[in-house]
């Protein structure tokens, strides 16, 4: 073997996996540019984001890489087509519905993780919360914004242990942030701290890959405590309109 072979690069499947990116984005006839929060960890967000393919304008609407949105979308549209798959929220749902939790509970079992699902990880009860708080009971959108807290502590009076995957997904040496510590203490005297629990409850049996669920099984409960605005999600006006429309145009430039 050559020395110039011996020192060819291999590319990585990160690399790879840009290099079609970037492929694909040149087809299209709109530039795309990433947010930076989308990159951040992949490079520094300090230095200067380097120039997208393409040479035409930027994408400013409906991106066609992406399944469109109907002119005034419902809970139910972002499931189909902007939240990734359902499965984990479905069968907690089902779970809490078999359990003879409220439709309170049950909604906000279904909801608890659509951030992850369809927006951000990080904080995702809190994300989650505000973005369904308009539409909702102030009970759920608590319930899920403070299930991001409770989770990380084990409460055996109710039956709730630290869950074993999180001694596999941030080791045994892992504690909380103190903001979550602080939302811990905040949440487990607070008149409602049962409903976010709840969500803890009946996330931990919602993890079998051969479970069948449907969104259809709780179309009606979503109907009764969903307040779906008629201009449509992302269009009302509301304080998280804008959370909304980021997922229906994810790759808007401005």
């Amino acid at each position: 073997m050559s020395n110039q072979t011996a020192s060819r690069h291999e590319p990585t499947l990160s690399e790879r996996a840009d290099a079609l990116e970037h492929e694909m984005i040149a087809e299209l006839d709109r530039r795309v540019v990433k947010s930076v929060i989308y990159t951040s960890g992949d490079r520094d967000p300090t230095q200067a984001i380097p120039p997208p393919p393409g040479t035409g304008p930027f994408m400013m609407g409906d991106d066609p890489r992406l399944q469109k949105m109907p002119s005034k979308p419902t809970l139910i549209d972002f499931f189909k087509y902007r939240f990734g798959p359902a499965n984990h929220v479905l069968q907690s749902a089902t779970h809490a519905l078999k359990a003879g939790q409220n439709e309170k509970i049950v909604l906000a079992c279904l909801l608890h993780d659509i951030s992850v699902a369809g927006f951000i990880r990080g904080d995702h009860g809190y994300w989650g919360a505000q973005m369904i708080a308009p539409y909702v009971d102030e009970e759920v959108s608590w319930a899920i914004q403070y299930h991001q807290a409770l989770r990380f502590f084990a409460d055996e009076s109710v039956g709730y242990g630290y869950p074993d995957a999180y001694l596999r997904y941030f080791g045994k040496d892992y504690e909380p942030e103190p903001y979550i510590q602080r939302d811990y203490e905040y949440a487990r005297n607070h008149k409602w701290y049962m409903s976010s629990r709840s969500i803890t409850l009946h996330d931990i049996y919602s993890f079998d890959p051969n479970a069948v669920v449907s969104l259809d099984d709780f179309v009606d409960i979503i109907g009764r405590n969903f307040r779906q605005p008629k201009e449509g999600l992302g269009f009302d006006g509301s304080p998280s309109a804008h959370i909304w429309r980021a997922m229906i145009w994810p790759t808007k430039f401005l």
